[in-house]
């Protein structure tokens, strides 16, 4: 996934276990129960691992993160106009609305490519 190659087709050793799992003959209703949420654990599972395909493919494109960028100079030039005759608030209201930004932007760059991310393998690495 975090290559970006990995295929929605179902992979071999969840096919095998379906496989093993529907060619088991159940004699009572307790195997029948425990065979349907077996298939059920199996089918949640594949379901699971298409979602993390999908999004481990997407990406956010240069338009959002210009509109993201033209956003925030926009309101940084607001909050100067805003407090032109008191620098020092000026500087205080700049800076937490800079940190706030930069803060976004890391947000939104390590969940742009959540397998692909130093952020997340490391987060990975420690669990």
């Amino acid at each position: 996934m975090a290559k970006g190659h990995a295929a929605i087709a179902m992979p071999t050793a969840l096919r095998e276990a379906l496989r093993e799992v529907l060619a088991f003959p159940t004699t009572d209703d307790t195997q029948k129960t425990a065979k349907n949420e077996i298939i059920k654990a199996l089918q949640k599972a594949l379901d699971a691992r298409r979602q993390r395909i999908v999004i481990s493919q997407t990406t956010i494109s240069w338009v959002r993160w210009f509109g993201l960028i033209v956003t925030g100079l926009c309101v940084m030039i607001g909050i100067a106009f805003a407090h032109l005759d008191n620098r020092r608030n000026c500087r205080i209201a700049l800076t937490l609305f800079a940190t706030g930004m930069a803060a976004s932007i890391l947000i939104i760059a390590v969940h742009s490519r959540p397998f692909n991310s130093t952020v997340s393998q490391r987060t990975l690495a420690r669990d």
